[in-house]
């Protein structure tokens, strides 16, 4: 598993820069995100929904396997 996850990086990157980010528009995962931290201007809605948060694992999973990813990477190297 822990090759796996240092071997497909490039795969992650890909999956990070187009279901990661899309809608492109302004970046969906980013609307989110903000909108967790409480500062969404996307959005009038109080509260996120069950289906928000959904939303933000499948968005934010390419991105967290990505960092995962580059550090087993820069720790192998030391």
């Amino acid at each position: 598993m822990k090759n796996q996850l240092k071997n497909n990086w490039k795969l992650f990157l890909t999956a990070s820069l187009t279901l990661g980010l899309a809608p492109f528009n302004p970046p969906h995962i980013w609307g989110k995100i903000q909108w967790i931290l409480g500062g969404n201007v996307f959005s009038t809605e109080t509260g996120m929904k069950s289906a928000d948060w959904f939303d933000v694992l499948i968005h934010g999973s390419p991105w967290f396997l990505l960092m995962i990813s580059i550090l087993l990477n820069i720790l192998k190297k030391k």
